[in-house]
């Protein structure tokens, strides 16, 4: 799906009447359906390998054991960055058939579902006291409208920076020594030099880009810096730096085919030994966890990103509730369940993301993600994610995507893309 496509659904779902008074009515009640519905729970995700394959298993399979009476269809539909799940999603809403639910980002990525959620407040949040077991990053993201309308299922950290322990061995760098952003661009010229590794594995997708772009603002300019450009406030030298220091990272030390791959094909360089850093949501970690082959802190470890050292970069995955549900019902058994602490376990401890549900039990969960979890209590700042619908909306998100993809796709225009991102926000 292009940028403008994610442009045109946002019109599509307006145009459709669907944010009226006559289908607010129909679209954005409450827990409400046909009696003759059949009882089938269609949820719609985006895991379909490396990552989220055996995460999505563990969490239906748990769902399915403890509520045998439900009649579950999981649909799974891939692509990076959930393009084509919502895609997919934008095509149900404007032929009137919704799935029950749908696995998507909370937060201002709800906004483009104005009109066709539904408030799940009363039977889902308050049946479950979900809002007093949850952090409140992921209560607060929830929350649209006025209501929920969404449950947290996970939280993925944004800024880590993940890495091949022998390649650096090999090369001779020491990834404790990284302690900012000219220590990391000294060691991928060290790899460079020393080894055949790649020095940085990369995909030129533009969220991928965007994603990078958000964790060298904030190693390179602050927190601050960072916090100013996503509320519409940014400094136009800081946007510059940030693009001259990943101009610079991108124009010598990624692969030569970022162009044409994904990220799961060039983490399996950082698997194979062929690459020597990535940079990705700790969702990567997922795929090394399901690995029996390679081991933490023996095979691959992770850093923060040289200069985040004290941030946790903040992503919630969710799952989505429609108003003009078709199973209203199993629906909310469903969401209830996916924030409660069984669900919680099941899903991170192979996706590779931690609970947003307090005080789970870490026993299932590698030492990889139960350090995760610790940091995350203890995190100076949680700045939100830009590239996964936290920080801004779908169509200030789609234009920084397109921003990246017309002036920072190689060749890499910084002029350009500074004035773009400044309109963008």
């Amino acid at each position: 799906m292009s940028n403008n496509d994610t442009h045109s659904r946002r019109r599509v779902l307006k145009g459709a009447g669907v944010t009226g008074a006559a289908g607010m009515m129909a679209l954005a009640g409450c827990l409400t359906g046909d009696e003759d519905d059949e009882n089938t729970l269609e949820v719609l995700h985006g895991w379909t390998g490396g990552d989220g394959a055996e995460a999505e298993e563990a969490l239906f399979a748990a769902f399915e054991e403890e509520h045998p009476d439900i009649d579950l269809d999981d649909q799974a539909i891939g692509g990076g960055g959930n393009e084509n799940l919502d895609q997919t999603v934008a095509t149900r809403f404007n032929s009137d058939n919704p799935p029950g639910s749908f696995a998507g980002w909370p937060g201002a990525n709800l906004e483009q579902y104005d009109g066709v959620l539904g408030d799940i407040e009363s039977e889902v949040w308050d049946e479950a006291d979900l809002a007093d077991a949850h952090v409140e990053e992921a209560v607060e993201a929830c929350q649209f409208d006025g209501g929920y309308s969404a449950v947290p299922i996970g939280s993925h950290r944004m800024n880590d920076l993940f890495y091949n322990v022998e390649v650096l061995e090999d090369a001779g760098v020491d990834p404790d020594s990284l302690d900012d952003i000219d220590a990391l661009i000294d060691a991928l010229d060290t790899v460079d030099s020393e080894t055949d590794a790649t020095p940085l594995a990369m995909s030129l997708e533009a969220w991928a880009i965007l994603q990078t772009w958000a964790v060298v603002m904030l190693s390179t300019q602050g927190y601050d810096a960072y916090m100013d450009f996503i509320a519409g406030d940014g400094d136009e030298d800081a946007v510059r730096e940030t693009f001259e220091t990943l101009e610079e990272i991108l124009d010598n030390y990624i692969n030569d085919d970022a162009a044409s791959v994904g990220f799961t094909e060039v983490n399996q360089d950082i698997m194979g030994g062929d690459a020597a850093f990535i940079h990705e949501g700790n969702w990567v970690a997922g795929a090394y966890i399901n690995n029996e082959d390679i081991e933490y802190g023996e095979e691959w470890d992770a850093i923060r990103y040289p200069g985040t050292e004290d941030m946790y970069g903040l992503h919630i995955d969710s799952f989505i509730y429609p108003g003009d549900n078709p199973a209203p019902e199993e629906t909310a058994t469903f969401l209830r369940f996916a924030g409660g602490e069984t669900a919680q376990v099941e899903f991170n401890q192979y996706k590779g993301s931690i609970p947003t549900r307090e005080g789970v039990p870490t026993e299932e969960f590698n030492e990889y993600l139960t350090e995760t979890i610790e940091d995350f209590e203890t995190a100076s700042e949680k700045p939100p994610t830009l590239a996964h619908g936290l920080a801004v909306d779908q169509s200030t998100q789609s234009s920084l995507e397109e921003v990246l993809n017309n002036n920072f796709a190689d060749p890499f225009d910084v002029d350009d893309a500074t004035e773009g991102f400044m309109n963008a926000v």
